[in-house]
């Protein structure tokens, strides 16, 4: 499948596409459905992979309810503030259930961009409900970092918190790539950024907020999660690094 060039982009209505990812609340006719489409096929060339056609659908329902959105519960422990603004903070994020998929292409980016690409056909009906599941916030990408301090690791797990009516009768995934996991509550500390997610731009985050925090042995070196507030069809979405406190 060809994929649409950077290039292509500048035949788009900005602000019509905004809208039509924030705005729409009823389903779109066919031109929109191929205008929805166009535009997420040209976000995922900037990550290298193409959106095969029978992800239309999810695309559309996705786009339909992307307000409505449920939050994954935290608590807040600290937050730490300089000049009025927020540097990072520390979150108790409970027990929960994941729907969890690990993929291991050659770059992150391409790696969660499939990851994702499933997990939306698992919350847009293809589980064992029939049912639109529910978008809940953030997605999280585990990261692993390799013995030398600064290379991922080829496997990224991508997680979607099940929403609260399913937490204790978990829906089932039909994709047997997806596995249903039950976490236990962990901290984290956390730093908000924005922008595109690649394995440069996470880097320079764990750069940023390991010299803000300095020495300590309180949290994991060796992997770290990401976390992802808006779909990918947004432009400078909100992200967060998550450092993960050691147990006692």
């Amino acid at each position: 499948m060809a994929l649409i060039s950077l290039d292509d982009l500048e035949g788009f209505d900005e602000e019509q596409l905004d809208d039509d990812i924030t705005d729409n609340p009823e389903p779109v006719g066919d031109e929109e459905q191929e205008r929805l489409y166009s535009h997420w096929q040209a976000v995922a060339s900037t990550h290298q992979v193409s959106v095969p056609r029978e992800m239309t659908g999810p695309i559309q329902e996705m786009t339909r309810r992307n307000q409505e959105r449920e939050p994954v519960p935290s608590v807040t422990i600290s937050r730490h503030e300089k000049l009025g603004e927020v540097v990072y903070e520390e979150r108790m994020y409970p027990a929960g259930h994941w729907a969890c998929i690990t993929k291991g292409e050659k770059l992150y980016e391409q790696s969660i961009s499939m990851g994702f690409m499933k997990l939306m056909r698992f919350i847009c009906k293809e589980n064992s409900a029939g049912c639109y599941l529910g978008m809940t916030v953030p997605i999280v990408n585990n990261i692993h970092i390799t013995e030398d301090g600064f290379t991922f690791k080829k496997d990224i797990l991508t997680a979607y918190y099940l929403p609260a009516e399913f937490q204790a009768n978990p829906v089932q995934p039909s994709d047997p790539d997806i596995i249903i996991v039950r976490r236990e509550a962990f901290r984290v500390i956390t730093r908000t950024f924005y922008g595109t997610t690649t394995e440069e731009t996470i880097t320079q985050q764990i750069n940023m907020l390991w010299e803000i925090l300095g020495a300590t042995d309180d949290v994991h070196r060796d992997s770290y999660m990401v976390a992802v507030y808006e779909n990918p069809g947004v432009t400078c979405r909100r992200n967060e690094i998550w450092f993960i406190r050691q147990e006692p």
